[in-house]
């Protein structure tokens, strides 16, 4: 952390002699809230994280005036020297694996059970605010809202996850078994990178958890849409646009009627949506546009809409003689159908979070994330887990003050008590 810089809690290396051990850890995959270490924690859990709600909320706001939009390697790693000092200071074993657009960061904690496989936290530390947004936008806290470039997606999510685990150690306690945090520079743009360090690690993990924002009303994400950025890229011939426009071929121009034909195409296929995010092409007024290309961001309900939808992208043609069209997948994340079964790790948090005095409950979400990378797999997976705000991407992001405390609680409630048994998982 930086010079002025405070762990929200006191971590491992803070506890005095006299604090109390933990209580004994109860048989994998009973039921979580009838064993006394579980059964135990609530209360003080709940009171507690009441009292560290404010130190959370100052280390979102130091997080979120570190700007770090995605691609920026420099501020991306001066983020991630910043988080590394502060999950280190709650217990974290570090490391940061080197990516071609900044360092993503691997964090580990040892378990009460050592023999049990992980639970998993994936994260990421890149925005979609370009350098320079704090300037006419600073983060500041109104009426109990704190709003800011980042401050929902995702600096309050990671914040959050710092103050669980200082929460845990100044109660004397430890995760119940072994926990293991990635969190990436590179999400906001789909993980073209990141992608490999989050699937390494989904083999040995017993669970997976998110810490995007939840649901606006607080709930959960149990399913999330596929997602692709696709690269739509034209050729043509330039030529004076004055005197010998018919010696072009306009790129500009082709690229406009592709669009509208992928368009046209897309809307008759069942779970495709489309979003044209970014155009760029030609050079002046008076010269026929000789290159021109598009960014595609595409999101699907099922893999089958996925795959048709790429397959068609895969095969254009150009619509008018002398174009060349071509395209390139950017990134791509599948997609994660909800779980028609009981869904076991939902059932879980649910009555955890009954047991805090809270109530909770799940359900899919249109956007994608890493969890997709678990989730496509058929991993006990859930996302929403940051902090309950609103914006996301928005001039408007904000979070609410007031449910920091309990996100925290629950946080720290999922780390200190067992998994039921999931299918598949010990």
């Amino acid at each position: 952390m930086s010079p002025n810089t405070t762990s929200p809690v006191p971590g491992p290396q803070a506890r005095t002699v006299d604090t109390p051990p933990a209580p004994p850890a109860p048989a994998e995959g009973g039921d979580p809230l009838s064993a006394p270490a579980a059964g135990a924690l609530p209360g003080s859990l709940a009171t507690r994280a009441e009292n560290l709600a404010g130190a959370v909320r100052r280390r979102c706001t130091e997080l979120a005036e570190i700007e770090s939009p995605s691609g920026d390697a420099e501020r991306l790693d001066l983020l991630a020297e910043e988080l590394s000092a502060g999950y280190r200071a709650v217990g974290a074993q570090v490391r940061r694996e080197p990516g071609p657009a900044g360092d993503h960061l691997l964090l580990e904690w040892a378990g009460q059970d050592e023999s049990l496989p992980y639970l998993l936290f994936v994260g990421h530390h890149d925005t979609v605010w370009p350098a320079g947004t704090l300037a006419d936008w600073p983060v500041a806290e109104h009426d109990g809202v704190l709003s800011g470039p980042g401050v929902l997606d995702m600096k309050a999510g990671l914040a959050l996850l710092e103050g669980a685990f200082g929460l845990l150690g100044d109660l004397g306690l430890r995760p119940h078994r072994p926990v293991r945090v990635v969190i990436t520079a590179d999400e906001e743009i789909g993980s073209p990178d990141g992608r490999r360090v989050v699937e390494r690690q989904l083999r040995g993990a017993a669970a997976v958890l998110g810490l995007e924002p939840p649901h606006e009303d607080g709930s959960l994400k149990t399913a999330r849409r596929g997602s692709t950025r696709v690269r739509l890229m034209v050729t043509g011939h330039e030529a004076h646009a004055g005197s010998h426009p018919e010696d072009g071929t306009s790129a500009v121009d082709e690229l406009v009627d592709q669009l509208v034909e992928i368009r046209n195409e897309l809307g008759h296929q069942p779970g495709t949506e489309l979003n044209t995010g970014r155009i760029r092409g030609g050079t002046r007024a008076n010269v026929v546009a000789g290159q021109a290309e598009a960014e595609l961001g595409l999101r699907f309900s099922t893999p089958e809409a996925q795959a048709s939808t790429l397959d068609t992208l895969a095969h254009l043609t150009a619509l008018r003689p002398g174009a060349l069209v071509t395209t390139e997948v950017l990134s791509s994340r599948p997609a994660w159908p909800e779980r028609h079964e009981d869904n076991l790790l939902l059932q879980h948090v649910r009555r955890l979070a009954g047991a805090l005095g809270q109530q909770l409950d799940g359900a899919p979400a249109g956007g994608a994330g890493d969890t997709n990378l678990a989730g496509a797999r058929g991993l006990p997976t859930l996302d929403g887990l940051g902090a309950v705000g609103a914006g996301a991407h928005a001039r408007d992001e904000r979070i609410r003050v007031d449910r920091l405390a309990p996100r925290l609680a629950l946080l720290a409630g999922l780390l200190a008590a067992p998994l039921p048994g999931l299918p598949g998982r010990r």
